[in-house]
Formats: structure tokens, C-alpha cells, sequence
């Protein structure tokens, strides 16, 4: 049996970072993946995770964890999908290490992918988003870092990865005001920030002052906020907004939400999906077109620009009583 911590440890500490310069992001969601596999496997087999054998991540196993996923958790295919590509990245990298567990490997990777709908984003109206960004009490410390959270997130159409990783020398306010984004794939942009949002930022650095702790925004004990801190600010918020904003409780807010409503004013100012490609920073403009789908506004121009066909000119004449009940005393077709 083969110690399976040593060569977990040595995928997420070397292989990830070092050989293959994955992303920061990256290397969290493939330790969380493998955090919910390990405590799963640890409920399911009786033993401590540490004490997990590499023999004993099989399919069998693998298999029941995605399940579970979507039964208790309420995971969605699309997040089943990525905890499983976490799974088959550590099976490629422990086929060249251990050639024992070849057979294992292959039946590993051999597990599909499940199908996912192609459906339509989820975003908010203009007015909904304001009250969003309205619900944070400004004469609150707490209540300035939420709204100048709320507002970056919203105007830079951020992933709550990107969010919580931002540094205070990522942000400069002069002359114009611009966040550096170390976003997916390594891929870094630059994004202006509207002077509203500029403000926000600012009211909420004179409270911050100096930390130890590098990065902008901080939870209550001077540490750098989570991603699931934010998730719970954000729907405390939500919750308040909804009293003057009640279609609010109709709709599932979570982070991603806010970067779909920023893309969809984005599009529907500029009528421009390589803009709004640029504004995210998705590697290809294919990734975006989910937002064209969305947008009634690029059909409503598609159907206003074509010819519509033309109507047969004629007026309905109702048969006449008489005959009708003559034609059904008969029996006529």
C-alpha cells in the first residue's frame, strides 16, 4: 500500500505551482477539491485522511464523492466537472510516480465528465444592482469595506478569487484610477475604475491603515478575507436590499452574479463583445458570447434590420347558423 499525503502534498506544493505555473486561484480550488474528497473519503472509509492510502482513491470511491457532491451539497455539473478535473490532474501526475497504480490511474481518467445545459446567465437589473450597492451602512468600518467590496467587484466584473486576492499595491488612484487584475490563466489586465467607485476604495483605505496583512480587503481579525467571507457579506447585503428592492428574493445573488450583471451593461453600453471579452479577461471571445445570448437587445436588432414577411390580406367570415346545423344533422364532414 502506498502512502497517498506525500505524493498529494508534492502535487499541490511542486507539480502545480513549479512545473506547470498554474494560477494562485488555480492551486486553491484544486486543494478545496481534494480538502472535500479527503474529509469524504475519511467519513466513508472510517480513518483519518492522513492515513489514506493511494490505493484506496478509486473509482468506486471517486464516483460516490461526485455524487454526494450534487445530493448534499447541491453542487452543480459544472462543479462536479472541476472537482473532478482536480481528481485526473493528480491521477496524470501519479502515473509516472507510482507505475503500481497504472491500472488505477487509466480508470481514473476514464470517468466522464457529466453533461451540463447551456443555459442563461443569471444577472441583475440596474436598479436591482444599485440597491445591492446601496445596503452597506457607510457609518460603519465593516459597512465601508463592503461597499468599496461591492462596488470593485461590480465595476471590475471581478471572480471572488480575483477579489480577495487583490493587494493594496494592486490599486492606484493617481491620476486615473486602476486596479491590476492577476486573473485565470495567468493572465493579467488593467482596469480604469469609475470615480464613484475610486471614492468607495478611498473612504475605505483611510480606515484600513497599515497591516501586516498585504492584501485590500480584510475580515474582522485583521487577516485577508475568504472567499466564502465574502460570499456571507454578500448575501447579508442581498437580505437588506431586498426590503426596497423585492425582486431581489427572487433571484440567487451569489459572487459570479455580479461579474454577469457588469458584463451585461458593459454589452449593452458598447454593443461590443470583444470589449466585454477584454473587460473580464477571457482568453477568447467564444467564452463571452454566453452574455450575447442573454442579451435581448442584439436579437431585438437582428429582427428590426430583417424584412418580415408579408400577411394574406382577407377577413374571417363565420359560416352561417342554417347550414351548419343542417351540415350536423346530416352527419357531413
Amino acid at each position: 500500500m502506498t502512502p497517498l499525503a506525500p505524493h498529494l502534498t508534492a502535487f499541490l506544493g511542486e507539480r502545480l505551482p513549479r512545473e506547470r505555473r498554474a494560477s494562485i486561484h488555480t492551486c486553491d480550488a484544486y486543494a478545496y477539491a481534494f480538502r472535500l474528497l479527503l474529509s469524504f473519503a475519511s467519513t466513508r472509509l472510517g480513518i483519518r485522511p492522513s492515513a489514506l492510502m493511494l490505493e484506496q482513491l478509486d473509482v468506486p470511491l471517486v464516483l460516490a464523492f461526485l455524487e454526494d457532491l450534487e445530493r448534499t451539497r447541491a453542487n452543480s455539473p459544472r462543479t462536479r466537472n472541476a472537482r473532478l478535473a482536480a481528481v485526473k490532474s493528480f491521477a496524470r501526475f501519479v502515473e509516472y510516480r507510482v507505475p503500481s497504480c497504472l491500472q488505477q490511474v487509466h480508470s481514473l481518467l476514464a470517468i466522464p465528465s457529466k453533461k451540463t445545459d447551456e443555459t442563461l446567465v443569471g444577472f441583475l437589473t440596474r436598479d436591482e444592482m444599485q440597491a445591492v450597492l446601496d445596503a452597506p451602512d457607510p457609518r460603519r468600518r465593516d459597512g465601508l469595506r463592503d461597499r468599496a467590496m461591492l462596488h470593485l467587484a461590480f465595476a471590475g466584473g471581478l471572480r471572488v478569487s480575483e477579489l480577495v486576492g487583490l493587494r493594496v499595491d494592486d490599486l492606484l488612484l493617481q491620476p486615473q484610477a486602476a486596479v491590476h487584475v492577476r486573473g485565470k490563466g495567468r493572465r493579467e489586465r488593467v482596469l480604469p475604475l469609475w470615480k464613484t467607485t475610486a471614492l468607495a476604495l478611498r473612504a475605505w483605505l483611510a480606515l484600513r491603515g497599515t497591516a501586516p496583512c498585504p492584501e485590500l480587503f480584510l475580515n474582522a481579525r485583521g487577516g485577508p478575507l475568504s472567499r466564502d467571507g465574502f460570499e456571507h457579506i454578500l448575501a447579508k447585503h442581498v437580505a437588506t436590499a431586498v426590503a426596497t428592492m423585492p425582486s431581489l428574493s427572487k433571484k440567487r445573488v451569489s459572487p459570479h452574479v455580479l461579474r454577469h450583471t457588469c458584463a451585461m451593461l458593459t454589452l449593452e453600453a458598447t454593443h461590443d463583445i470583444r470589449k466585454v471579452a477584454l473587460w473580464l479577461g477571457h482568453a477568447t471571445v467564444q467564452t463571452t458570447e454566453i452574455y450575447v445570448r442573454a442579451d435581448p437587445t442584439a436579437k431585438l436588432e437582428a429582427i428590426e434590420s430583417a424584412l418580415p414577411p408579408t400577411l394574406r390580406r382577407g377577413r374571417f367570415l363565420a359560416p352561417d347558423k342554417l347550414l351548419a346545423s343542417l351540415r350536423a344533422t346530416r352527419n357531413d364532414p
